[in-house]
């Protein structure tokens, strides 16, 4: 069977988020030092009401990231095996949707924890406030995706009973 383009294309994709994949694995165990270290010049203590949030929100912003990684790889090895359209893709989607839409609102449960926290509409102009619509977008363009692959795993399996 030839290799198509499409799968040279995944072939290559599937090494950067791999890559990606174990990078991410890799810095998640290492974010409350990272966070410690950036405030130790401060003098203050690291474990208070600023710090315990911002671990919390980039560990499962991390672990996230994570899943959604691999569910991606999952795509393009159905890809690499020359069947994209089946159901385990429009599953994998949903998954990475879901993943999407729990940062989204991580993002924004920290956002309005800034608002409370800061007591000023500050939070507005950080990464927190651009992560909400992105993330959102994110999972509604994975639904569109896995319903599109799963209607055309449907109409596959219809043809493929057809003589």
């Amino acid at each position: 069977m030839k290799t198509t383009d499409a799968q040279r294309i995944a072939r290559i994709l599937k090494k950067l988020v791999t890559a990606t994949f174990a990078v991410n694995l890799a810095a998640i165990p290492a974010v409350p030092y990272v966070v410690w270290r950036g405030h130790a010049e401060t003098g203050t203590a690291w474990v208070d009401a600023y710090h315990l949030p911002l671990i919390a929100f980039l560990m499962f912003c991390g672990v996230c990231t994570a899943a959604a990684l691999w569910q991606g790889r999952r795509v393009l090895d159905t890809i690499l095996r020359g069947e994209p359209f089946c159901e385990e893709n429009a599953r994998s989607l949903r998954r990475a949707a879901v993943c999407a839409f729990c940062i989204s609102g991580a993002a924004l449960a920290r956002m309005l924890w800034g608002f409370w926290f800061y007591r000023s509409i500050h939070p507005l102009l950080t990464y927190n406030a651009l992560f909400v619509p992105v993330f959102a977008m994110a999972g509604l363009l994975a639904l569109v995706m896995s319903a599109l692959f799963r209607r055309a795993a449907e109409l596959k399996a219809e043809n493929d009973l057809t003589i």
